[in-house]
């Protein structure tokens, strides 16, 4: 039985619109007007609105199998994706390119190719919760989703949002598995759909932060701060940093804000037209504590300081280091 888009759209979590077009399926984590503003903002971000970072299925069924059919496209700067498909919980199959590849220990920039796919995943016998996770690096165009003829789907309702800013970590980089980011592990921890406009490279763009969503978020979590140092002034960081959050603030007047600054990099010691690296997260923590609702997180210690924890050896965590940077904000939100 191959689902119609009104059943896809009834088991979809994370995209705020799915359009049809052509006999395919978009899955889109950004507004329109979102989307029309990075396009003028720029190319390689426009690319990377299109990642279907925090999109994802999330069903019961008494179907023995998932067929998934479709084509990816680059929607990063990475060349491997993955789409996870869970059972109750629990890993049963995936559909990626580099499953029967020897990887180097820093895959970042290994050379992989993408295109079309098409499997069918055994799901088990009997009634069971099925999560089937999209990649953050890449874009994903569905053209068939089915299940066994006769079988029922039915969506799984989440009473609570997560709206989530950020860079390129927070998009996913550099997760092998997307079900392994720290942020979606975050919003099933605390029952939240994950919404996710994070962007490799972004730093504070306040014009963001200006727009508003058609729905009302429970909670925010906002992580940038490593790129303004990478490349802005550290007047440029400061001004934009408080309009974004003041920007939140106002239209979002009842959703919990956590402002997590960023997490260590092995060059953050270097001399930058910004100034010190931690001196980002100051001016977070003094933004936070100067709104209503803003509950400031410092990250910088999130991920153990130490290169095994990263996939590019300096910046953006493996699967290994994602898992440190759940468990770490974890605590942080349990206090």
């Amino acid at each position: 039985m191959k689902l119609d888009l009104s059943q896809i759209k009834s088991i979809t979590k994370g995209a705020v619109r799915i359009t049809e077009e052509n006999g395919t399926y978009n899955f889109h984590r950004f507004t329109e007007e979102q989307e029309e503003m990075y396009k003028e903002r720029s190319a390689d971000y426009y690319k990377k609105t299109f990642a279907t970072a925090g999109v994802k299925f999330l069903f019961e069924t008494d179907s023995k199998f998932i067929k998934l059919t479709g084509t990816v496209l680059s929607g990063s700067s990475r060349k491997y994706y993955s789409i996870d498909v869970f059972v109750n919980g629990k890993p049963v199959g995936y559909i990626d390119n580099f499953e029967n590849v020897e990887l180097p220990v820093n895959y970042t920039t290994f050379d992989l190719p993408i295109g079309d796919f098409s499997k069918s995943i055994s799901l088990g016998e009997g009634v069971k919760t099925v999560c089937v996770y999209m990649p953050w690096s890449a874009a994903v165009k569905f053209e068939e989703i089915s299940v066994a003829d006769g079988s029922f789907v039915k969506g799984i309702k989440t009473d609570k949002k997560l709206l989530v800013f950020g860079d390129s970590i927070t998009q996913g980089y550099d997760a092998l598995r997307p079900s392994n980011r720290y942020i979606s592990r975050i919003a099933e921890s605390i029952g939240a759909e994950e919404i996710n406009k994070a962007i490799g490279g972004e730093v504070f763009w306040e014009d963001l932060a200006k727009t508003r969503e058609d729905f009302i978020p429970d909670y925010i979590a906002v992580s940038y701060g490593s790129n303004d140092w990478n490349k802005r002034t550290k007047e440029d960081f400061e001004k934009s940093c408080r309009e974004f959050y003041t920007s939140l603030r106002e239209n979002y007047p009842t959703a919990k804000i956590f402002a997590i600054s960023p997490i260590w990099r092995k060059d953050y010691k270097k001399e930058k037209k910004f100034g010190n690296f931690l001196d980002a997260e100051k001016f977070i923590k003094e933004v936070a504590d100067s709104l209503d609702n803003v509950t400031f997180i410092s990250g910088f210690n999130f991920v153990p300081h130490d290169e095994e924890y990263y996939a590019d050896l300096y910046l953006h965590p493996n699967d290994k280091g994602f898992n440190c940077h759940f468990e770490s904000i974890s605590k942080e939100l349990k206090k």
